[in-house]
């Protein structure tokens, strides 16, 4: 089939990949075909099946591969051309659903550093039972679809919350949705056609990114550095690539941590006027910022910005309300794209997070929280620097930190290993526009509690 040098500057799993779309593109290995198990190419080839796994992953991510349960990988049926690049493109063929549910959301793990989500008894959990019950004794009509735009007291409500943010918006300029998923998910269908440059955070928010590519966009990952953007490779991505939309997240960022300074923010919004393009801001952690920031959406006011935020961080993550607030010609755009998606949101979920919301203890509560990640920030630095582990940024605020390992240079073979543990890790690569390797792992501060993942990690390192 084909060789491997072991010899060679070039990682055994690029090896492989590229030897796979050399046999697949040329035809020696047809659409259909049983690929070597992973055990059988490792022993084979004298490599790690660590380094197998990562590569067919890559394979399947790229649209080389299917994986079916149980029996194995096989070529995938594919229209692109060898003068395509993968990745990119109208035709790329990406299985977003199956690479997330392979090594990033397997919530039977019993220690989840990696996850993206809050832990259950830091929600809102009582206020969620006092907005039930006030909604049963009310007797809600369950017969309904409800608005198309989204219950109106929580998008007034809403409404306001922005004020006090300075965007100046009108209840008819926000829009209720299925949580920030779907609201980036229709704005990108709206905006976005196959070919289409679109600028994105590198690294990123895998969901956004996994969307982008089903969509057939050509990402153009732009570097975050712990104080925003590399402000010189945006300008320059700009004005190479022409990008019809920039979808970013200035603050708390998702996985670096990194919050965008004001002169960052600014330099933004003055090429996205010079050079004609929109910017999705997406502001979910902005409940969990204990500092008052501007955002893009208050230098812009909704001219050129589209601004994305979500409940389901804070309250609970299975109450799927978010939503998104944009000019108000847009706006009625997206409200149609949603009735023909989906018809509306959710009445009864908007109403509870609307219960929620107006409990007297939600401010208490989101204090608390903001409280808590403060030192729970603090407890997974120290014991990150104590092991070896560079971080990224320190922004003690938000979910996330953004750390690599100088001898650790494979943060997927590291993820597999730690499910092994029964330990979630998030590797790099999954953050990354064009799925490249990475030393990088994203560490979730509330879930780094346990003593047992930092034993793992020290056990990682390679013997003196």
């Amino acid at each position: 089939m084909f060789s491997l040098n072991l010899q060679s500057s070039t990682p055994l799993v690029l090896q492989i990949v590229e030897g796979f779309r050399q046999v697949i593109e040329d035809g020696s290995l047809r659409s259909g075909a049983k690929a070597p198990s992973i055990r059988q190419f490792a022993h084979a080839h004298k490599v790690s099946v660590f380094t197998v796994v990562d590569a067919y992953d890559r394979l399947v991510a790229q649209g080389y591969f299917a994986s079916r349960p149980h029996s194995g990988f096989f070529v995938k049926q594919r229209q692109i051309s060898t003068k395509e690049i993968p990745g990119h493109g109208p035709n790329f063929s990406f299985d977003s659903m199956w690479y997330l549910r392979r090594i990033f959301e397997n919530r039977a793990l019993r220690m989840k550093p990696g996850c993206g989500w809050l832990p259950g008894e830091w929600l809102f959990q009582e206020g969620v039972r006092r907005s039930l019950r006030s909604l049963a004794a009310d007797n809600v009509d369950l017969g309904g679809y409800g608005e198309p735009k989204g219950y109106p007291p929580l998008r007034k409500l809403v409404r306001d919350l922005l004020a006090e943010q300075e965007i100046a918006v009108t209840a008819e300029q926000v829009l209720l949705t299925h949580g920030s998923s779907q609201a980036m998910d229709l704005v990108a269908r709206r905006l976005v056609r196959p070919g289409d440059a679109v600028m994105v955070d590198d690294p990123g928010y895998p969901n956004l990114l996994f969307s982008l590519r089903f969509l057939g966009a050509r990402l153009i990952g732009v570097p975050r550095t712990p104080s925003g953007y590399d402000l010189v490779a945006l300008e320059r991505l700009v004005i190479e690539h022409q990008p019809k939309v920039f979808f970013t997240q200035p603050r708390l960022q998702s996985p670096t941590g990194s919050v965008a300074q004001l002169a960052h923010l600014h330099r933004v919004v003055q090429l996205a006027e010079k050079h004609d393009f929109l910017v999705v801001e997406n502001d979910i952690y902005a409940d969990l910022d204990p500092e008052p920031r501007p955002s893009l959406a208050s230098l812009d006011q909704l001219n050129r910005v589209i601004y994305i935020s979500s409940f389901s961080k804070t309250i609970s993550p299975n109450i799927r309300v978010g939503y998104l607030a944009a000019s108000p010609d847009l706006l009625e755009d997206l409200a149609q794209l949603k009735m023909i998606s989906g018809l509306t949101s959710s009445e009864f979920s908007e109403r509870l997070a609307h219960g929620a919301l107006m409990d007297g203890r939600w401010r208490k509560h989101i204090k608390g929280v903001r409280e808590r990640l403060a030192k729970a920030h603090e407890g997974a630095a120290t014991r990150l620097l104590n092991i070896g582990f560079e971080i990224f940024s320190e922004p003690k605020a938000g979910i996330f930190l953004w750390a690599k390992h100088p001898d650790m240079p494979s943060a997927t073979e590291l993820a597999y290993k730690a499910v092994e543990q029964d330990i979630l890790l998030g590797p790099g690569n999954l953050f990354s526009p064009d799925l490249q390797l990475s030393p990088w792992l994203r560490f979730n501060v509330a879930f780094c509690d346990d003593p047992a993942v930092f034993t793992f990690l020290e056990n990682q390192r390679p013997s003196p």
